[in-house]
């Protein structure tokens, strides 16, 4: 039985629908007059998969009609089955089965696109991350307003749109089925480019599971927060020594890339050339 997450494409058709049918079957249409969605969120395609459909497009036709949208000049744009009308563009077929909807706006569109790909778990985790951003930041729809319309919870949403900071070396081998969303949702954690990329290079090739990777961060992460508490301790006891010796409260702050400031406030132009003699030991 095929999975259905809330809502799906179907239903979608039945709300946007034509007023001669529910939805209209436009039977046959020009590939040529049919455009790809560029806010499509499959990024990438498979070439096993690609060449499996291929195949079942050559020896039993398109079972299934993609849905497209109308445009002008009697021109298309598709909503859904972008696989199954890129199968058919490298077939060489010139004609595809295909609803089409009515809908009025980018944002609709992406929701449709979004939902069907969703239902086929046919998008890697990043192309569905990537899906939501678009959906955020183009069509200023909130998190939980992407949710409700993708029937999935909130905190799925954030933890899915989080994978977007991860580096682009992390991006590509989850996208590309190397790396699964698990392993990524751990690598995520760490806060450091350099640290998260020599994990996953550990993962990939010691071939990790994710209960492994995550043992693997904690090993590696708390011997680094002790060699961090050792220094603050460090970086503490040389800021009170000081303090003993200026009279005032000094600060010192280093960066991430272990250069710094220390910052030494003065309560008046007095105290200021008190601390700057005891500096130059003038006193």
């Amino acid at each position: 039985m095929a999975k259905v997450l809330g809502k799906g494409l179907e239903a979608l058709i039945k709300m946007h629908n034509t007023e001669e049918s529910e939805r209209y079957l436009a039977g046959q249409i020009a590939i040529k007059k049919i455009k790809p969605n560029p806010n499509q969120p499959r990024q990438f395609f498979d070439s096993k998969n690609m060449e499996q459909l291929q195949n079942s497009i050559k020896n039993n036709g398109v079972l299934q009609p993609i849905t497209i949208r109308e445009l002008a000049n009697h021109e298309y744009m598709i909503i859904a089955g972008e696989r199954r009308y890129q199968a058919s563009k490298l077939l060489g077929l010139q004609w595809i089965p295909a609803y089409v909807v009515k809908i009025d706006n980018d944002s609709e569109m992406m929701e449709y696109a979004l939902i069907e790909n969703i239902q086929r778990v046919n998008l890697n985790p990043i192309e569905e991350a990537e899906g939501y951003a678009i959906l955020k930041g183009k069509h200023n729809l909130s998190q939980k307003e992407i949710a409700q319309k993708v029937s999935k919870s909130r905190s799925e949403i954030t933890n899915k749109m989080r994978l977007l900071k991860l580096p682009p070396v992390i991006k590509d081998s989850v996208r590309q089925g190397k790396l699964s969303y698990g392993h990524a949702r751990a690598l995520i954690s760490i806060k450091q480019s350099k640290a998260m990329i020599m994990v996953y290079h550990k993962t990939l090739k010691n071939q990790l599971s994710v209960r492994e990777t995550e043992s693997l961060i904690r090993k590696t992460f708390k011997k680094t927060q002790i060699i961090q508490k050792t220094f603050k301790k460090t970086i503490s006891h040389f800021e009170n020594k000081i303090n003993k010796i200026l009279n005032t409260s000094i600060k010192i702050k280093i960066n991430k890339s272990e250069t710094g400031n220390i910052y030494i406030p003065f309560k008046s132009k007095k105290h200021m050339n008190q601390i700057i003699k005891r500096i130059s030991h003038e006193e």
